[in-house]
């Protein structure tokens, strides 16, 4: 009798300590249902999604790359990844940090030597401008009222050295969303390396990662892989491939890339890329929270750290006139999702946590948090 008691117990104690099962979900149903929103309604423009999750890395392509010649998105096709981009100088400079070669709290005038005749700009730190909290306006022109056409590298010098810091937004004390700063960031890890930014980028990140359809500028060769930009109501863009902006050196404009390049970074993000064991421990540095925004949302090194009830995603965003990005990860869950739109002002950030969301079986609100447009054009 005493036995029977004790293995009735036992299987009741079993019951109710065992983590609850999670039914299988399918991948492919909720983003067919949730990417509904943002699938063009005209026939102009497409979306490239890519789900890795449980080891595995899914793919769904809808609508068309470019519709004058009739070509389908592919989980090959290029397009403009705007700030989605900021993830890789972040990246970058993560690694040098993890190999002792610089330091996030270095000012940035160390490297970019033309800055030390400057004023407020000598108190910025590498790890303010990777964080957004240098207290640089999100481009130039916000300072200099005055500026008439893109900035040249003469341009943008002048402007730093006579740049001052406004009393609601002191270098290291507030979060405020820059372009500026990341394009100086590319700098200050060009003068470091004394190598062309987008030289290092393949040297240290896409290369040994296998990212091939990763570039910046692209070239002739992935040219002919590259979307057609569309406005939000489907109207053609710039050429395919072009490179915009505020800047105007080489090294200054968009990084492109594709749904299968940006799969493998997610994974590498995710700590599930085999025999790249460095490039991740970077990555993981590059994620942590170093700015706290609000009680939910907190600023890594580019990435954004937003929570909704017990459940936290790691993203970075990205919209153009005519592209529209999305990159995010649940870490304690091990998947994510990578979107890519060649339309301008399509939500991909809340289509992407939404994703996140359902395939984790959460049932929280998806946060709200961050950046809703960070390029703001």
């Amino acid at each position: 009798m005493t036995r029977t008691v004790f293995l009735i117990t036992s299987v009741i104690w079993g019951l109710l300590t065992a983590a609850p099962a999670r039914a299988q979900v399918n991948v492919e149903q909720i983003v067919a249902q949730k990417i509904q929103p943002i699938l063009p309604k005209g026939g102009r423009g497409g979306v490239a999604v890519a789900v890795p999750m449980n080891g595995n890395t899914q793919f769904f392509n809808y609508g068309m790359a470019d519709n004058a010649q009739n070509r389908s998105v592919t989980a090959d096709s290029i397009f403009n990844l705007g700030s989605v981009g900021k993830v890789f100088a972040t990246t970058l400079l993560a690694q040098a940090v993890k190999q002792g070669q610089l330091s996030l709290d270095d000012p940035v005038a160390k490297y970019v030597t033309e800055l030390q005749r400057g004023g407020d700009i000598r108190r910025i730190t590498l790890g303010q401008l990777a964080s957004h909290t240098s207290g640089l306006p999100d481009v130039p022109g916000q300072y200099e009222h005055w500026h008439r056409g893109k900035y040249t590298w003469p341009d943008f010098v002048r402007f730093l050295n006579s740049w001052k810091a406004d009393p609601k937004h002191e270098p290291g004390k507030q979060y405020l969303y820059s372009d500026t700063a990341m394009v100086l960031l590319r700098i200050a890890l060009q003068r470091r390396f004394n190598t062309p930014f987008a030289a290092l980028m393949h040297q240290r990140l896409t290369g040994p990662l296998g990212m091939s359809s990763t570039a910046l500028p692209l070239p002739r060769d992935l040219l002919g892989r590259a979307v057609q930009g569309y406005s939000p109501t489907g109207n053609p863009i710039g050429r395919p491939g072009m490179e915009g902006g505020t800047f105007q050196w080489p090294g200054s404009g968009q990084i492109y890339s594709s749904a299968r390049d940006m799969a493998t970074f997610l994974v590498a993000n995710l700590g599930e890329l085999p025999n790249h064991q460095p490039i991740e421990n970077a990555m993981a540095l590059a994620q942590q929270p170093v700015f706290t925004v609000g009680p939910r949302f907190k600023s890594g090194l580019a990435w954004q750290n937003v929570s909704a009830g017990n459940f936290t995603i790691i993203d970075k965003n990205g919209g153009l006139a005519n592209t529209s990005t999305y990159i995010g990860f649940a870490p304690q869950r091990k998947l994510g999702v990578v979107i890519l739109v060649n339309r301008g002002k399509q939500h991909a950030t809340g289509i992407g946590r939404q994703i996140i969301h359902a395939l984790a079986q959460d049932q929280s609100k998806p946060s709200s948090e961050g950046e809703p447009n960070p390029d703001g054009e």
